[in-house]
């Protein structure tokens, strides 16, 4: 199988949550990318659901709340585990996903061409 990943992902291990509408799943963040994530497969799931969102605290003291909120695309389900692809996020969010990628990757170069990549594969998509 051919691997079709175009971003380098991050382990980033963290409890999260996905919701649609007034229905909240709690799940466990696995890793991260600045194009989507990957979750555990939470308990009850609707396997109908296609558009969701992805909400994560980044600390772990309540004095600081920072946090990611993402619009997610389903994209697959494997092995107890769905494949999220961002839809969209929120200035700060993306600020914060930015950086935790910056620190995590610990090469300033290669995370200006994965957010190069980032933009030129959202210029083809409009």
């Amino acid at each position: 199988m051919r691997e079709r990943r175009q971003f380098l992902r991050v382990l980033f291990n963290r409890p999260a949550y996905l919701n649609h509408g007034e229905q909240s799943w709690s799940c466990q963040l696995l890793d991260l990318s600045l194009q989507g994530a990957l979750v555990t497969l939470p308990n009850d799931w609707d396997e109908e659901l296609t558009q969701l969102t992805l909400s994560f605290s980044l600390s772990d003291v309540a004095i600081e709340e920072l946090s990611i909120t993402m619009d997610v695309e389903v994209k697959h389900l494997r092995d107890q585990q769905i494949g999220l692809k961002c839809l969209h996020l929120d200035l700060e969010s993306a600020s914060h996903l930015k950086r935790l990628i910056e620190l995590n990757l610990g090469d300033d170069a290669l995370l200006h061409r994965e957010l190069e990549h980032l933009v030129d594969q959202n210029k083809e998509a409009d």
